[in-house]
């Protein structure tokens, strides 16, 4: 059917443009615009990965590290949020998309449901790797034990990951339950087309979490 060629069509140009937008943020990377936290030298080029040019184009206005490394103007408060939400969403993002790939060759369902599975592999490895991302920032910036570090990482990232996975959750029962009932396999660009957006859904419900985390000095503003 021509709407579903039209679908697809879409589909490859917004993951072609996403992968050139993650390849220019990682290359400009390892070209010198190395980031003060080692860490946002993943989160930045994941960032593009599920916003395409939305994501270079924040990463040029205020992620782009100067050559020197020295240190820029402070950032206004909302960039300093945002920061900290796309640290959430690279860990999230990476989770999902070794929990998608994974089921997809393994296989297997939970009670027989497609969806249930994914939320449960989708934010048990997003979890883990969240709690990761924001451990390694922690341990470097702090002098405590790694007892003490991944306490304070899961503290930082608990509700901050709950509400990007509750934006993307909800996306994706629209996308099952809704709009493609017959269901999406994760080897069609349509999949990965719709995680993409539902991405960005979870990165739109993580960004007020992470504003009241950071106004509450429960995580640190980047």
């Amino acid at each position: 059917m021509p709407y579903h060629r039209i679908l697809s069509s879409l589909a490859w140009a917004s993951l072609a443009l996403a992968l050139a937008s993650a390849a220019f943020i990682a290359i400009d990377i390892a070209m010198g615009r190395r980031q003060p936290m080692k860490i946002m030298e993943i989160v930045w080029p994941v960032t593009g990965l599920y916003m395409g040019p939305l994501g270079l184009l924040f990463y040029l206005w205020f992620g782009r590290a100067r050559r020197d490394g020295g240190a820029g103007p402070p950032k206004p408060f909302w960039q300093s949020v945002f920061l900290s939400a796309s640290h959430c969403g690279g860990g999230c993002t990476l989770g999902d998309i070794i929990s998608e790939g994974t089921l997809y060759f393994v296989g297997g369902r939970i009670a027989g449901s497609a969806l249930l599975t994914s939320y449960v592999g989708d934010f048990s490895v997003a979890y883990v790797l969240g709690v990761w991302f924001q451990y390694l920032p922690i341990r470097a910036a702090r002098r405590i034990t790694r007892q003490d570090a991944v306490v304070a990482a899961i503290k930082a990232d608990t509700l901050s990951l709950c509400a990007f996975e509750a934006g993307l959750f909800a996306w994706m029962a629209l996308v099952q339950r809704v709009w493609f009932t017959s269901g999406l396999r994760a080897d069609e660009p349509v999949f990965w087309f719709m995680m993409q957006l539902g991405m960005c859904a979870g990165f739109l419900t993580t960004y007020p979490a992470n504003r009241w985390l950071v106004r509450h000095g429960i995580k640190e503003g980047m």
